[in-house]
C-alpha cells in the first residue's frame, strides 16, 4: 500500500513538529515537507507533489488562505487536498478557505488518532465537513453575510437531480448516504457529484457546501431534511 504523502505547514515549531512526529510514526504516511509560512508551503507543494496539505491559516509572509489558493491554482487537476488547521475563533477565515477550495478543516487540539483518520479520509476523496461544528461555523457566517452578497455561482446549469445531490452534499452526507437517500447506486451518485462540481467549477466538496449555503439552496440552521 502506497503511503499518503503529506506536507505540513504551520509557523509554530512545536505544533509543526508534533504533527510531523505523529505522521512519521504512524504507518501509511510519508511527510514530504515542512513549511513555516505560506510561501514555503506553496514552493514545497510544487516541489514535492503531496496528496494532502495540513495548512495553518495564520502564518507570516503568506497566510494559509492565500497559500491554499496558490497551491490549488498551480497544481490544476493534480492539486493536493488542503486541510486547514485552525482554532474556532476565526470563522470568517475558515469559511473563506473552504470557498477557495480547501477540503475541510481540523482544530489544532484534535486527538492524534482523529487527525490520522482525517488525513486518510481526505486522501480518499471524502470531506471533513460532517461534524456538527463545521455546519455551525458555515451556517453562522453564511447567515451573517447572505444579505450583503449575491450567490457566488448560478445553479441554473444543474439538472433537478444534480441540484438535489448538491443539497445533500451541502448537508454533509457522504456518497453512500446520498445513494441510500435517493435510492441510487453509489457509482451513480459519484457521477452526479462530479458533474455538479464540473458545471460549477468547484475543486472540492467543501466548496460545494459553501455554494449550497451561499446560493440559498440550504437555509442556515435548517439541517438535513
Amino acid at each position: 500500500m502506497t503511503a499518503i504523502r503529506v506536507l505540513v505547514a504551520d509557523d509554530q515549531p512545536l505544533i509543526r513538529a508534533g504533527l510531523v512526529a505523529l505522521l512519521t510514526a504512524a504507518p501509511g504516511f510519508e511527510v514530504v515537507g515542512e513549511a513555516a509560512d505560506g510561501a514555503q508551503a506553496v514552493a514545497l507543494a510544487a516541489e514535492t507533489a503531496p496528496e494532502v496539505v495540513l495548512m495553518d491559516i495564520r502564518m507570516p509572509v503568506m497566510d494559509g488562505i492565500a497559500a491554499t489558493r496558490a497551491i490549488l491554482a498551480a497544481a490544476g487537476e493534480a492539486a493536493p487536498r488542503v486541510v486547514v488547521l485552525t482554532t474556532f475563533d476565526l470563522p470568517e477565515y475558515v469559511y473563506t478557505a473552504l470557498s477557495e477550495g480547501a477540503a475541510g478543516f481540523l482544530v489544532k487540539d484534535t486527538p492524534p488518532e482523529r487527525i490520522l483518520s482525517a488525513v486518510r479520509t481526505i486522501a480518499a476523496g471524502d470531506i471533513l465537513i460532517a461534524p456538527h461544528i463545521t455546519h455551525q461555523l458555515i451556517e453562522t457566517y453564511a447567515r451573517h453575510h447572505r444579505a450583503d452578497a449575491l450567490p457566488a455561482r448560478e445553479l441554473d446549469a444543474l439538472t433537478a437531480r444534480e441540484t438535489e445531490v448538491l443539497r445533500l452534499v451541502g448537508n454533509g452526507l457522504t456518497n453512500g448516504q446520498i445513494a441510500q437517500r435517493l435510492v441510487l447506486s453509489e457509482a451513480t451518485v459519484k457521477t452526479h457529484v462530479k458533474r455538479v462540481m464540473g458545471k460549477l467549477g468547484l475543486s472540492s466538496r467543501a466548496q460545494a457546501v459553501v455554494v449550497a449555503y451561499e446560493s440559498g439552496l440550504i437555509v442556515p440552521m435548517s439541517g438535513p431534511s
